[in-house]
């Protein structure tokens, strides 16, 4: 799918492309490809000179893969972009492609971040006044989009601490938490890795000088937001690392009660298994052999034996 964007009264319109002639006729300042097939790979070729990478091209992560100037002047990109809208968080690699004052990008599946800026560029006339520009857009809706994220995370941990701190806590109960807190410090780790790569690729592009004033000062805003991001995500590293020591201890606590419970009963048992014994000998010295009430003696006896030591243990409380 080919996206294409032109800018019309300080606003960003989306052109619809059906041919090839579409696309030539258009003066576009975003080409936005989504999974795009091997036609439309060849028009924008064709059309503009320009080489769109594959998909084991756009994984590449050291940097001189990512971050690059080719030999014709074309300034090419990898950024990663978060998506948290489903149950499992996942991370898409974009790429950039800055040439003849058109930004290409391409990905293999649609991104909140970007329907974002295109709405947002829709509402707000002259938000945008070049390409360059709509790729700063879309790395401070990334920060946004993460800070976002992060509060999420944030208020499922704090329902996750009321449960860890109530009163009664099962091992069911425990698991659930374990399950959540896995989910937000996988969530969280990805966001703090799509913050890095962020401020990555802002940085290379300070560095290239190719921002003009007002657009160098925003990076180094979103530079700041990255920052303080990146503050958020210790914290919350901290609060995942309490949570998980917590549940664990939790079910530890119930672990140790099941096991007391067992050693209760061993310790009260074990009177009675040796009086049993003791009487099971068959010895014709044993004095109650041939006493009619032997046999209700020696159960009375086992069973007070028995008694007597978890009536002692309930006394100190260690029953509880």
């Amino acid at each position: 799918m080919i996206n294409v964007f032109v800018l019309h009264n300080g606003r960003l319109s989306q052109i619809h492309i059906e041919s090839r002639e579409d696309l030539e006729n258009t003066l576009p300042i975003w080409v936005d490809l989504t999974d795009p097939n091997e036609e439309e790979r060849e028009w924008v070729k064709g059309i503009y000179g320009v080489t769109l990478p594959g998909e084991d091209e756009v994984k590449d992560i050291e940097a001189s893969a990512r971050y690059y100037e080719a030999d014709n002047g074309d300034l090419h990109l990898r950024t990663d972009f978060l998506i948290d809208e489903t149950e499992t968080a996942q991370t898409v690699t974009v790429a950039f492609i800055l040439a003849r004052e058109i930004l290409f990008s391409v990905h293999t599946i649609d991104l909140p971040v970007f329907r974002l800026v295109r709405m947002r560029a829709r509402s707000r006339p002259g938000s945008i006044a070049d390409y360059k520009d709509v790729l700063m857009d879309l790395y401070a809706t990334d920060a946004e989009y993460s800070a976002d994220a992060l509060e999420g995370v944030y208020q499922n941990l704090e329902a996750v601490s009321r449960a860890v701190l109530k009163k009664e806590f099962s091992d069911q109960d425990a698991a659930v938490a374990l399950n959540a807190i896995a989910q937000e410090e996988d969530l969280n780790g990805r966001i703090r890795r799509n913050m890095m790569d962020t401020r990555r690729a802002v940085s290379f592009l300070m560095r290239g000088r190719l921002l003009n004033a007002e657009q160098f000062e925003e990076a180094r805003q979103i530079l700041r937001d990255i920052e303080s991001l990146d503050g958020h995500t210790s914290f919350l590293f901290d609060k995942i690392n309490f949570l998980m020591d917590a549940t664990v201890g939790f079910i530890n606590i119930n672990q140790n009660k099941v096991i007391k419970i067992f050693s209760v009963a061993s310790v009260a048992f074990l009177p009675p298994t040796l009086i049993a014994s003791i009487y099971g000998m068959n010895f014709n010295i044993l004095p109650e052999l041939k006493w009619d009430l032997g046999y209700p003696y020696a159960l009375a006896l086992m069973f007070a034996s028995a008694i007597t030591p978890l009536w002692y243990f309930k006394r100190r409380g260690w029953l509880k």
